[in-house]
Formats: structure tokens, C-alpha cells, sequence
């Protein structure tokens, strides 16, 4: 499996696939991917209904000690999800919600890295070719789109909240929170020509500015080489 960024610092709770909202019926898998060398990872969950759970305790089946797989999910499966050790230690968790809305938002489940790109998509329980797409963050239109995708090209802090999609006239999903880790890397890339426009701006002002002086600085020279000169030239007399 490919670790995520998030999981190369960290023992964490991978989801396959990577969304936190599920349609019922739909198949999940869990796993815990330790890299804290600790030992008995197991995966556990907290739902409204009940307290915490480990896998097998009457919700998922197991297919290795650290992995767990639910085969049909359903609302009763709405919950916090974590891994943990025998040694106490625990992973991540991770909200997953399953709905049985009309309208269902896709986004990632773990936290996204700072720089990268980030995919949302809006998916309708009754597909349409009809269908237009809004998505919304903390509660304010930020996108419409007639594919029912929402591309973040370089994720940043900015972009951390609430998101909803809605399908006006048919429906809307519940939110789901997208968190952006760490720093964006530095951009290489030239830049703007309105930048470019202001440096050269300041440029032919200090050409502006500096040339007078300059071209005082070159005549009083001139002028001073001059005296020097004449005071050197010794003076012929004539006798009469």
C-alpha cells in the first residue's frame, strides 16, 4: 500500500478507499500502518451508539492482526476510528460517516499535504446528465461545476475547513472537514509580470535619480583636473 506523507512521520489509520463518507452497503478497509515499531496494532472505533470496540466485536472482520474490513456498512457504523498498540499507543483517527443521503461528498480522509493537490468530488445516489454541482466551504459557494469535481491545486491553510457539495433541486451531503498539514514547498517559478513591471519600474527610478549626480560628479572632476593643470604650467616671461 502507498503510505501517504502524513503516515511516513507517524503510526497512522489508512482507509481504502480514502474518503470519510460512504454510501450504506458500501465496503471499507482499515489498516494500521505502524511506524512506531510497537507491537498488537489493532484497529478500534467509538460510535454514538456505543462505546469504544475493537474489530470483530460484533462490527468488522479481520483479515491480519492490524487490518479490519467491514463488508456492508451502515449508518450504525458513523464513528471516530483509530488504531492501537498493546503497548497504549494510538494512531490518528479518522471521522467516517455513512449516509444514506441522496448526495454524497468525496474527500480525503487523512490529512492532505500543504503544496499538493486535492480532489473533491460530488457524487448523486441517481446519476443525471442534468445534473450541475456546487460545493460549498463553511457554508459559502466556492465552486460550481458541471463535472461534479473540485480541484485545489495547491492545497494550503487557506483551504482547511467544512465542505459540503449539493445538487440544487435534488439534494446535499453532510460535510466533511479537510485538514492541510505543514508548509507548501518554495515555488520555482518566474515571477509575475506585474512584479517584473514593478522591479524594473524602481530600476529606471534609481537611474533617474542617481544620474545627476553622477554627471555632477564627472564635471567637478573635470573642472578640478583643469586648475590642476593650469597651476602646473609654468608661465614664460619675456625681456624687453
Amino acid at each position: 500500500m502507498l503510505l501517504t506523507p502524513f503516515c511516513l512521520v507517524m503510526s497512522c489509520l489508512q482507509v481504502v478507499p480514502d474518503r470519510s463518507q460512504f454510501y450504506r452497503y458500501n465496503s471499507i478497509s482499515l489498516s494500521c500502518e505502524d511506524q512506531l515499531n510497537a507491537t498488537g496494532w489493532k484497529v478500534k472505533r467509538k460510535t454514538p451508539e456505543g462505546g469504544v470496540r475493537p474489530c470483530t466485536s460484533g462490527w468488522g472482520t479481520t483479515s491480519s492482526g492490524s487490518a479490519c474490513v467491514i463488508g456492508n456498512t451502515y449508518p450504525s457504523d458513523t464513528g471516530v476510528y483509530w488504531c492501537e498498540s498493546g503497548d497504549g499507543n494510538r494512531s490518528n483517527s479518522i471521522n467516517i460517516t455513512i449516509t444514506d443521503s441522496t448526495v454524497l461528498l468525496e474527500s480525503p480522509a487523512l490529512p492532505v499535504s500543504a503544496g499538493a493537490a486535492v480532489t473533491l468530488r460530488c457524487k448523486a445516489e441517481t446519476e443525471s446528465p442534468n445534473h450541475t454541482f456546487e460545493f460549498l466551504k463553511d457554508g459559502r459557494v466556492v465552486r460550481s461545476s458541471a463535472t461534479g469535481e473540485m480541484t485545489i491545486r495547491r492545497a494550503s491553510k487557506a483551504d482547511e475547513g467544512l465542505y459540503v457539495c449539493s445538487i440544487p433541486g435534488f439534494g446535499k451531503s453532510l460535510g466533511s472537514w479537510v485538514n492541510v498539514e505543514g508548509s507548501p514547498a518554495p515555488s520555482s517559478s518566474p515571477p509575475p509580470a506585474a512584479a517584473r513591471s514593478v522591479s524594473v519600474t524602481r530600476l529606471m527610478v534609481h537611474v533617474l535619480v542617481g544620474t545627476p549626480y553622477l554627471l555632477s560628479t564627472i564635471l567637478l572632476a573635470l573642472i578640478h583636473r583643469d586648475r590642476s593643470r593650469g597651476e602646473n604650467t609654468p608661465v614664460s616671461m619675456e625681456l624687453f
